[in-house]
């Protein structure tokens, strides 16, 4: 079963919280403002916060853009993941990913059922890598955004959650590029 190891240091990682959206304002964001919040009570760094239209090539260009900046080890987006015709942010980012999440969908979803049942399948919450940064595509509300976080990557962030997290693959995200005489 998952733990925490007391005798591990936490270690920070920088987080880029993005919400995709046609009406929101950072004044009236209550999903970015939660995701925000909660990078903070974890001790992780905001390293930086934004909002951008349902256009897929604004959202990846955005996302692509943060994945090049060192400072930042995680984007996680918020919005977009539903059935309407502006909900476009998994047609925006899926093609970027290197590799797919594929666990992260199928876990968010069965945390998602014990909250609202069947009305889970309206998300198409994903994850993935884009140039060794992790990307977490959530959708719009504040309650999906809260239980994706304190459910998921909360604990994946944690280098001392047990008995494997994220944070101790980051330095090898790339190691293809090295093979590749690239890095």
């Amino acid at each position: 079963m998952s733990r925490i190891d007391e005798t591990r240091p936490f270690i920070p990682v920088g987080i880029a919280v993005l919400t995709v959206s046609d009406t929101r304002t950072l004044a009236d964001d209550k999903s970015g403002q939660t995701l925000a919040d909660r990078v903070a009570q974890a001790g992780h760094v905001l390293v930086d916060r934004a909002i951008v239209t349902d256009d897929k090539a604004l959202i990846a260009e955005k996302v692509l853009g943060w994945s090049k900046d060192e400072r930042i080890d995680v984007v996680i987006t918020t919005g977009g993941t539903g059935f309407t015709g502006r909900d476009v942010t998994p047609e925006a980012l899926e093609p970027i990913f290197e590799k797919r999440m594929d666990g992260f969908s199928e876990v968010f979803h069965r945390i998602s059922y014990d909250k609202i049942g069947t009305s889970t399948i309206q998300s198409r919450a994903t994850g993935g890598v884009v140039n060794a940064t992790f990307v977490f595509v959530l959708p719009g509300s504040p309650g999906a955004c809260k239980d994706a976080w304190d459910g998921i990557i909360k604990a994946q962030l944690d280098y001392r959650h047990m008995p494997c997290n994220f944070v101790e693959i980051m330095p090898r995200l790339d190691e293809h590029l090295r093979r590749g005489g690239k890095g």
